[in-house]
């Protein structure tokens, strides 16, 4: 019997695994890949989810595998260039963009060292229940046996596609609908820069990250998906020449170093968050468009947040009830915004006051900065809106 088991062993799975298992409780995580494995992801974590890293005490491996820090932005649109970094979260000034296949595994050995055990390989092919409570999984390996595992919490971080919020039959609260779609690959030899480009109808940017290969995505909208996936890496290149034609001479310098990997599945959604014995974390739970690559820093947020509010509840059922209805209530209330900022940034269409905005920006280095940190997360939107801005884009 173990208090909690743990489904989808990456960036949401593992680190609550770790917290839960540091916390005392009998930990199961388990993956239904192999590690290491890559994974389809943007790769960036902003500032607060490496205060996060920092905290769990997890920053120093993920520094060691060679990504570089990220402590300055670029960022062009309507003719401007606004260049800047993002305050600092908890004393960390850097955001990083480890590959997957080095963090995720660095994060489930986390867990293990936590004194979690951890089985890759391994699927969830149903839930148990005792009642109408989620009591434990049904989980089979490669070769094809099958075992029941009870626990008294089963957290789903099994991703978007979640086998655990579909066999709880967990409810779309909020769903809006997908608005890109985005293709990147892998460049050698490019500036080691976080650059981001955004005219009317598309975006894209450039992420360094591990061995001197950067990351170089487009975003599309989403009606152009058909046309695009059909001539992709061919698609990417032509964006990347439109829009910022110094980027396009530095990958024709450079070589491409992996396949294009893209999607047209950039679900929006909340997902009701807990249940009876259950909880979802991570995608499972909360979904949006990449285009401002929230979701590994938002994953670290909810596995905070689940293990805060849970504490030393977990073996009392009607305080672990209270504990995941607090859990639920509070995920939704601090993402909405994210959320919807995102979404306006998803839409490619930026409005004319958004872009008076900016120009008031650009004439401040330390608007600038503050910008940059909205975007990270740092600086809360309603904090960034001053009545000195606002007379500056009335003087624009």
């Amino acid at each position: 019997m173990y208090d909690v088991i743990v489904v989808g062993a990456r960036c949401a799975g593992a680190p609550a695994a770790m917290l839960f298992a540091r916390a005392g409780y009998r930990v199961l995580l388990v993956e239904r890949s192999t590690f290491p494995r890559d994974t389809l992801s943007t790769l960036y974590i902003h500032q607060p989810g490496v205060a996060l890293l920092h905290r769990w005490g997890v920053l120093p491996a993920v520094v060691g595998t060679g990504c570089p820090a990220i402590d300055k932005v670029s960022y062009s649109v309507a003719g401007l260039r606004l260049e800047g970094a993002s305050w600092p979260a908890e004393g960390q000034p850097a955001a990083y963009a480890a590959r997957r296949h080095l963090l995720d595994p660095i994060l489930a050995q986390a867990a293990v060292d936590a004194g979690a055990e951890f089985r890759d390989g391994c699927t969830v092919r149903d839930l148990v229940y005792d009642g109408d409570r989620v009591a434990g999984v049904r989980l089979s390996t490669g070769g094809g046996a099958e075992t029941v595992e009870r626990a008294r919490l089963v957290v789903g971080a099994d991703g978007m596609r979640s086998t655990v919020a579909a066999k709880v039959d967990a409810k779309t609260e909020i769903e809006d609908p997908t608005l890109t779609c985005a293709y990147y690959s892998y460049w050698s030899d490019l500036p080691a820069q976080f650059r981001l480009y955004e005219i009317p109808g598309h975006w894209m940017g450039t992420v360094p990250t591990n061995d001197g290969a950067t990351l170089v995505a487009g975003y599309f909208p989403q009606h152009r998906f058909a046309d695009v996936r059909g001539d992709a890496l061919n698609s990417l290149l032509a964006l990347v020449e439109r829009m910022a034609p110094e980027v396009r001479e530095q990958m024709a310098a450079g070589r491409q170093l992996e396949r294009l990997r893209g999607t047209g599945d950039q679900r929006n959604f909340f997902r009701q968050a807990a249940g009876p014995g259950w909880a979802l974390i991570g995608d499972a739970g909360h979904h949006k468009d990449s285009i401002t690559a929230r979701g590994i820093t938002d994953a670290f947020f909810q596995v905070q947040l689940l293990a805060d509010c849970v504490g030393d509840d977990l073996r009392d059922p009607d305080r672990l009830a209270a504990a995941l209805e607090r859990f639920a209530a509070e995920r939704t209330e601090v993402l909405m915004t994210d959320y919807q900022a995102t979404l306006k940034t998803a839409r490619l269409d930026p409005p004319e006051h958004q872009l008076a905005l900016l120009r008031a920006v650009a004439t401040r280095p330390e608007l600038v900065d503050r910008y940059f940190s909205t975007m990270s997360g740092v600086c809360p939107i309603d904090e960034f809106v001053t009545f000195e801005l606002l007379e500056l884009m009335d003087a624009q």
